[in-house]
């Protein structure tokens, strides 16, 4: 699934490092390898982060991407990434701000204009509800009732007895984006908004992750939305982590193509009635 140049690689290990499911190791030489295969999500990390372009990932060669850039919006979106791995610095209460004030400007279904976001600007407050969580997950690890809601953290469970954080991934700051359980666009709405919050915050040189290890955690525990100020009678929808990325992508990736219909003219259909009751079913079965 990976192949390495020897000629280029300079056994650096950042591919290792960047891969979310330790996918990665080494041979006896020290340069990688694809030990799980299985593991792999094909995110491209490794190709992307990769300093000399000395990896290959399923035949996409590195020479085939462009340069990772957020000079404009297009490059802005192919360039970013999840990022996983922050420097420990706070970002600035500058950009702090001038993240704020473009949430402002969000949109929202029928402009209800009724979302709360709250955002934790300092990392030592983090360390507090990192603390938090993990101990909170732990203890219904061992509950009867609540171990089946925290089944997907089992994997962590020895990593976060030694004090890991896999829910926030030492990210100096989130965002929380809530909504109130009586708007038209309730789900829709905080998506968008962190959409938006994401693409600014690339652009201002910052890292993000989309974290739902940590929704599932806003979900499962109400003490924390008492924590991060959410009004009563509004649901927490997601969270995204940022801060500094301490991980420097590049170049863009080589996607898979989605399948994209050009709808030029109308092709009428006759569709059986069984045909139509299972694309209902799948229109709204989520």
């Amino acid at each position: 699934m990976i192949e390495i140049d020897k000629n280029r690689c300079i056994k650096c290990g950042l591919c290792a490092k960047d891969c979310l499911t330790d996918s990665i190791g080494f041979d006896e030489e020290g340069y990688p390898l694809m030990e799980h295969e299985d593991r792999c999500l094909k995110c491209q990390h490794c190709l992307m982060v990769c300093p000399k372009g000395a990896l290959t990932f399923n035949d996409k060669n590195p020479e085939d991407s462009e340069p990772a850039s957020f000079n404009d919006l297009l490059s802005t979106i192919k360039s970013r990434r999840s990022i996983r791995q922050y420097k420990t610095e706070d970002v600035s209460e500058e950009t702090i701000k001038q993240l704020e004030e473009m949430l402002h400007y969000v949109p929202t279904g029928c402009n209800s204009h009724a979302l709360h976001f709250s955002i934790v600007t300092k990392r030592e407050t983090m360390d507090i509800i990192r603390e938090k969580v993990n101990k909170k997950i732990l203890k219904a690890m061992s509950s009867k009732i609540l171990s089946p809601l925290v089944k997907k953290f089992e994997y962590y469970k020895e990593a976060m007895e030694k004090g890991e954080d896999i829910v926030f991934r030492n990210a100096p700051h989130m965002i929380v984006a809530s909504s109130p359980i009586t708007a038209p666009c309730a789900t829709i709405d905080p998506i968008i908004a962190l959409s938006y919050f994401e693409l600014y915050a690339q652009s201002l040189g910052l890292g993000t992750c989309w974290c739902g290890y940590a929704e599932v955690c806003m979900k499962l525990f109400p003490e924390l939305s008492e924590i991060l100020d959410i009004p009563a009678g509004y649901t927490p929808q997601y969270v995204m982590l940022f801060g500094y990325p301490a991980v420097k992508y590049e170049r863009t990736p080589q996607p898979e193509k989605y399948e994209i219909s050009e709808i030029d003219k109308i092709n009428k259909r006759n569709s059986c009635f069984w045909c139509k009751f299972k694309r209902f079913v799948t229109n709204i079965i989520r």
